[in-house]
């Protein structure tokens, strides 16, 4: 299968504190890939780096079909219109503007004005809660419908890759067990590629095709999530459970 991410060597810093170090990596195009670790082992800033929101050095090779780019060193915006949009932690939706507004933002980089609307009424379509709420300002909105609004927000860029930042965090089971749900359906249905941060890791590895474990940002183990999910000795060394 063809590889939409490889990095090589990858390694990210806030000011000059070193969090990844040399990491290597790849998302096959049509999977879900997890990354599982305990707090402070890298997750959250290898999403970042990716976006290029954080210092970075090594290779980030990105192909979405139209050839090889290098993501590293290239401004934020532009790794955006290449195809990859971020779900960060918090959700980070415009807390002040209506749930419909959010959705338009999300497509600020596309002129297709009757795609864009034919994506709206898709993302109400898949979170009918959304579409009850469309003119509600989305700081009113419950944990679990904000996190709804982030994805679809997301998935309005119609991204090539989707970077998820704990997904399920603060939210109910029911809720959390919905999005998995329809992040499942997203990937096998729209055929979006996904690299999932999570802390549930026995959530993620249901969801994810393949899965890399860091620790102390580095990576200790990485393999299928199937197996990852069945060797006691490695949920017991690495994940807690």
């Amino acid at each position: 299968m063809a590889k939409l991410l490889e990095a090589k060597k990858l390694s990210a810093f806030y000011g000059a504190t070193q969090v990844l170090f040399d990491i290597d990596f790849a998302i096959e195009a049509g999977q879900i890939t997890t990354i599982l670790g305990a707090n402070g082992a890298g997750k959250t800033t290898t999403l970042r780096a990716l976006c290029q929101v954080v210092r970075t050095t090594g290779s980030l090779a990105f192909n979405a079909g139209a050839g090889e780019v290098q993501l590293v060193g290239k401004a934020t915006e532009n790794v955006v219109r290449l195809g990859v949009a971020h779900v960060p932690d918090g959700r980070g939706t415009f807390t002040a503007l209506s749930v419909e507004d959010n959705l338009k933002l999300g497509a600020y980089v596309r002129g297709d004005r009757a795609e864009v609307a034919h994506d709206i009424e898709k993302a109400y379509t898949r979170f009918p809660r959304l579409a009850e709420r469309r003119h509600q300002q989305a700081g009113t909105l419950s944990g679990g419908e904000q996190q709804m609004l982030a994805i679809s927000r997301a998935l309005m860029l119609r991204p090539k890759l989707l970077l998820l930042d704990e997904p399920s965090f603060g939210l109910a089971p029911l809720i959390v067990a919905e999005i998995f749900r329809i992040m499942r359906s997203i990937n096998v249905e729209d055929g979006v590629s996904m690299l999932l941060v999570e802390q549930n890791a026995n959530l993620a590895l249901d969801l994810a095709h393949h899965a890399y474990l860091l620790e102390t940002g580095t990576v200790a183990l990485s393999g299928p999530s199937e197996n990852i999910k069945n060797d006691e000795s490695v949920r017991r060394a690495y994940l807690g459970y």
